[in-house]
Formats: C-alpha cells, sequence, structure tokens
C-alpha cells in the first residue's frame, strides 16, 4: 500500500511537471534564494552560463563543447522547483537529464545537467562528458567563492555548504580529467560575476581559496611522501601540475644519487633569501666559477622551461641536476659577501635566478635527507 501510494504521488508530481519545459520551470528559480546576500537560484544560473564559457576557453574546447556546456549551465537548477525533485530530493539533476531528453535537448547537455552534481559523496564518480565536467567546475567554484566572499570559510568540523566535499571533487575532477586550468583565473572570473571589485577582497579571496585547495591536494596526495607533499604545495595555481610535481619529486629523491643534488639546491636557497632582486650583470662576473655557473644555468633555464610546458617534471628535474657540480664548484671557489656591493648583490642576484628556477619543479629545502 505505501509502495504503491508513493509511486502514485510520483506518476502526478511527473505529470505535472511535464506540463512546463525545463526551461520554462527555470523561471521559478527566481523565488529560490541560493544563499542569503548570494541573490536566487536564478542568477546563479546565469553566473554558472558565463562561468561554464569561461572555463571551456580556458580548456581550449571545441565549439560543440562549449555549446552544449553552456545549454547544460543554464537548465542544471531548473529541475529543483519541479514537483518530483521537491518531493523527492534525491533525484536533483536525475530528473533535469530526464526532462531534459524529453524536451528534446542533446543527449550530452542532459547528461551534463545530471553530472554536474558528480561526486554527489565520498567516492562517488566523476563527470564522464566534458560538458559535464564544465559545469561541474563552474558550480563548484561559484560555491565556493560565494560562499567565502560571506566569510563562510569551513572551520573545524562545521562546513553546512559541503565546501570541502566540492572543493575535493574538483581537485579529483581536474587531475583525473588530466586538466591544465589556472585557479586564479577561475576564482578571478568568478568574483567578477559576483561584483567583487575591491582590490584588497580579492587578494584575499584568492589566498583563502588557494589555501582551502592545498589542504585537499593534501588529501589526495595521502600515499606520497609528507615532506615531498611539502615542497609541491608552494604553488598550486595548476592542480594538475601539482600532482605531476609531486610524482617526479618523489622518484628523484628515492634514488640514492639525489641527495648530493638536494644539499646543492638547499645550499642555494639558503643565501638566495637574502638577495634583494634576481637582475644579474653578466659583466660584474669576476671569477671563472660564477661565469660557468651563469652559462650553465642559462642553458638550464631553457630546458626546464620547455620540459614544464609539457609537464615533463622528470625530465625537468634531471635538467636541474646539471646544476648540481657548477653550484658546488661556485661555493668553494667564490666569497658571495663580497666588499663589493655591487659584486655581492650580482652574486646573490644569480643565486635568487637559479632557486627561483628550481622551484618550477619544487622547494628542495622541505625534503628531509
Amino acid at each position: 500500500r505505501v509502495l504503491r501510494a508513493r509511486l502514485a504521488d510520483a506518476q502526478f508530481f511527473f505529470d505535472e511537471d511535464r506540463k512546463k519545459s525545463l526551461e520554462e520551470h527555470r523561471e521559478k528559480l527566481k523565488t529560490v534564494v541560493f544563499q542569503q546576500g548570494l541573490g536566487t537560484m536564478y542568477e546563479k544560473s546565469e553566473r554558472l552560463v558565463k562561468l561554464a564559457e569561461f572555463i571551456a576557453a580556458e580548456l581550449n574546447a571545441d565549439e560543440k563543447t562549449v555549446k552544449h556546456a553552456k545549454r547544460a549551465a543554464l537548465l542544471c537548477k531548473a529541475d529543483l522547483v519541479t514537483g518530483m525533485v521537491t518531493e523527492f530530493t534525491e533525484l536533483q539533476g536525475i530528473m533535469g537529464r530526464e526532462y531534459a531528453k524529453l524536451d528534446g535537448e542533446c543527449e550530452k547537455v542532459a547528461i551534463a545537467i545530471d553530472e554536474h552534481y558528480m561526486p554527489r559523496f565520498a567516492g562517488d564518480a566523476q563527470p564522464k562528458s566534458e560538458a559535464g565536467r564544465i559545469v561541474s567546475l563552474a558550480d563548484k567554484i561559484d560555491t565556493i567563492v560565494g560562499t567565502f566572499s560571506r566569510g563562510k570559510i569551513p572551520t573545524g568540523s562545521q562546513d553546512p555548504f559541503a565546501l570541502r566535499r566540492q572543493a575535493l571533487g574538483l581537485v579529483n575532477m581536474l587531475i583525473e580529467a588530466k586538466y591544465t586550468l589556472k585557479l586564479s583565473k577561475v576564482v578571478a572570473r568568478a568574483m567578477e560575476l559576483y561584483g567583487i571589485t575591491d582590490a584588497k577582497a580579492q587578494e584575499k579571496m584568492q589566498a583563502d581559496v588557494a589555501d582551502f585547495m592545498r589542504l585537499r591536494l593534501k588529501n589526495v596526495l595521502e600515499t606520497v611522501r609528507y615532506d615531498v607533499v611539502d615542497a609541491v604545495l608552494s604553488d598550486v595555481d595548476d592542480l594538475y601540475a601539482v600532482s605531476l610535481r609531486a610524482e617526479a619529486v618523489a622518484a628523484f629523491v628515492s634514488d640514492a644519487k639525489a641527495e648530493a643534488n638536494i644539499q646543492a639546491f638547499v645550499r642555494t636557497a639558503n643565501l638566495a633569501k637574502k638577495a634583494e632582486t634576481a637582475k644579474v650583470d653578466a659583466e660584474l662576473f669576476t671569477t671563472a666559477e660564477e661565469k660557468d655557473l651563469y652559462k650553465v644555468y642559462t642553458v638550464a633555464a631553457s630546458s626546464v622551461a620547455s620540459l614544464v610546458a609539457a609537464h615533463n617534471y622528470a625530465g625537468a628535474i634531471a635538467a636541474l641536476t646539471e646544476l648540481s657540480a657548477p653550484i658546488n664548484a661556485f661555493f668553494d671557489g667564490v666569497m658571495v659577501m663580497d666588499k663589493d656591493e655591487s659584486i655581492k648583490n650580482n652574486r646573490l642576484g644569480l643565486l635568487r635566478l637559479i632557486d627561483e628556477l628550481v622551484r618550477k619543479a619544487a622547494d628542495f629545502t622541505k625534503i628531509v635527507l
């Protein structure tokens, strides 16, 4: 009797919902508040269209994918005001997908509407379609930036908007899909859509989101040595790249030959802190050791730049190890803190240049030998 009653209710809500298209249901989102101070779900869906378009462009998605993502972003919240989802809340996204299909929407749009909620819980699958991933990324970033703008950053066990789960899903999605996406750019676009224009507020938002993602990334990389994780987490702007760097550094430090190279990098980093700038004037070099080191640095810098661009971090680290012997020769044969201020600053600048190059792979001062 209970089952028949529930199925009868479902049939009634379904029939009532089908009197309107999904896009027509969307109008009712104007009466649903997203969060206090952040407008309605209708306004959120408007932002999602623009944010999805921006993310698609950053990922160099093709024209069809952009079209599907924008359409899915427009419709993805519409089923929230249908009778079916109001009564059976666990069907959000699923009913959006089915109603979109019945409305004659493209199959990829319908799938993306459902997938944008993924992962719904710990261990849930990630979106499989590109349009689904794009809308999911847009939805998660919009929610995180909006909630942070209200000062509602999760602390302790308090996380009423499930931001940790959403951020963790975002990190896993980028790594699984192998997406190179600059987090700072997407956050900047999300702030723009929220009308956050104050420079200090923007700077704080970027720092807060980066720190939040850093902690989630630490969870994802829990199988990697803790010091290796610390060594690659200083820059989390490209989350997928961080995972690749962690993998490459972990392989590097496990080699017995790595210790000598790491010690050279750490010696450089310790003195580089004293440099005011990374400017170098080759005319001020007075010893063969500093001339040789600068020459090797120039070659390494070119190699590392192209290898990092190709996400070949193992290759980049191998190129950096070519600096090890010249660095040691430099420290053995050169007095860095020369009495001549210009020569001293020039040598410190050279060490700063090398340290900045090495940090493109990792901060090796974090490695425990």
